[in-house]
């Protein structure tokens, strides 16, 4: 059930940017590692395998957006280039790239089957684009790379359309040549601003979603949508701009990336990215060891359900196909959580609020086991601590449960109670006036 926000409610900052609003709105993506690991059977390739291992004869990429869609996911992120270096497009900079695979006799272009597959299933697409390069002799010439990377960049970024997603690994190994390279990131990330202004970044600092520090999909409890800047930066870089030994910059960084901070100066949400199986890129032993469907509602209630986003990897195989056993699993997941949602016990209430408690006025006694709280996002975010009480058949109060931060969306479960009314009180806020919320849902769980 929605509730109306005052219109006298001022914004307080830091405030999400138009394209933050969206990413978050989405909520749930599928991420998709796909590259000549997949051939090779390895997690991080050494850029050696030759561009003739990549061959995938039944790739289908609207098959991966088929099954997302299933899933309930609004986006899909592709590896573009992974840490080996090898491209899904055929990029003007390197020949290690899909033009000398025989996939296609050198023809195919697997970005531009991602992406329009992604628009014809309704879904937001993304890139990822690794900076570490195993390949590319350039590496560790930092001059020279960042040259060579951001031509790659502008190369993704202009010729498949809007995206809603650049996704930057913070992985800085050494290069074929033994260097390591020193990323420009303003340069890459002002490049996507600029060709991609309606896209959010991604990295394990910002620049506008952070990672969330950790890949067992399990956001911070309490999860704040704003990070410290001068602690939280630039993917890679665990540096802060303050007198702090490097263990304590250490536990710091790590404790706001996995909780934010109520104090942030900058708006960065968490992402939670884990995959369906034990590893990132596709292994026929493990076939066997998809995620079970109650324990990817578990991730949704840990992650969506806890402030962030989900960006659930699912590899495609070497024929170019998820496997059946991902596929059916994804399917599942979709009807599970649409069966749990489908129906809002409170979609007739009314709810009377007055200062930092909201009280829904159900018309009879129901049972419901789930409840969906949210804030307007928009105007920022300011719950710090909530709790919830209910009214039994007796007429008596009984306390159900105490939660801290909402922001763009709080999940609770619990054993299901009968009740005719439910109260959710706001204890603690940031700025003086009182905390609104957009949403006060329940669900019968």
């Amino acid at each position: 059930m929605e509730i109306t926000v005052p219109e006298s409610l001022d914004p307080l900052a830091p405030l999400p940017s138009p394209a933050q609003l969206a990413w978050q709105r989405r909520a749930f993506a599928v991420f998709v590692h796909f590259g000549t690991n997949t051939f090779t059977d390895r997690e991080w390739g050494d850029g050696q395998a030759p561009a003739s291992v990549f061959n995938p004869a039944a790739l289908d990429a609207d098959q991966w957006a088929a099954a997302a869609q299933a899933a309930g996911a609004k986006a899909m992120v592709l590896t573009a280039k992974h840490h080996d270096g090898f491209c899904l497009w055929p990029s003007a900079y390197t020949d290690y790239s899909v033009k000398s695979s025989p996939w296609r006799n050198g023809q195919g272009d697997v970005v531009r089957d991602f992406v329009d597959a992604c628009r014809r299933h309704g879904l937001v697409p993304g890139l990822y684009l690794s900076p570490w390069d195993r390949h590319e002799p350039a590496y560790g010439d930092s001059a020279a790379y960042n040259a060579f990377y951001l031509a790659q960049l502008e190369e993704l970024l202009t010729r498949y359309g809007e995206l809603g997603e650049i996704w930057f690994d913070g992985a800085c190994g050494e290069g074929a040549n033994g260097k390591r390279q020193q990323y420009d990131w303003n340069a890459f990330f002002e490049t996507c601003r600029r060709l991609q202004p309606h896209a959010v970044t991604f990295g394990d600092g910002g620049t506008d979603v952070r990672w969330i520090g950790n890949e067992r999909g399990v956001a911070g409890d309490p999860n704040w949508c704003a990070v410290d800047a001068s602690l939280v930066r630039f993917p890679g870089d665990a540096g802060a701009d303050r007198p702090m030994d490097a263990r304590a910059v250490q536990l710091a960084m790590a404790d706001q990336l996995q909780h934010g901070t109520p104090d942030g100066d900058v708006w960065r949400p968490g992402e939670v990215d884990v995959s369906i199986r034990p590893g990132w890129f596709h292994h026929a032993e493990e076939d066997g060891c998809v995620r079970s469907v109650s324990n990817l509602v578990d991730l949704h209630f840990r992650s969506i359900g806890r402030n962030a986003s989900l960006l659930l990897n699912v590899p495609p195989t070497p024929a170019g196909r998820f496997h059946d056993t991902d596929v059916k699993r994804l399917q599942e997941f979709g009807r599970r959580m649409a069966s749990l949602f489908a129906n809002d016990v409170f979609a007739d209430a009314r709810v009377e609020a007055a200062g930092d408690a909201f009280e829904v006025v159900l018309p009879e006694p129901r049972a419901f086991g789930i409840l969906r709280l949210a804030e307007p996002i928009a105007l920022g975010q300011r719950v710090a601590r909530h709790c919830v009480r209910y009214r039994e058949a007796s007429g008596a109060w009984a306390w159900l449960l105490d939660g801290d931060t909402i922001g763009n969306q709080r999940l609770h479960r619990f054993e299901p109670v009968v009740a005719d009314r439910l109260r959710v009180e706001i204890s603690r806020h940031r700025g003086d006036a009182p905390a609104p919320l957009s949403e006060i849902s329940a669900f019968a769980g």
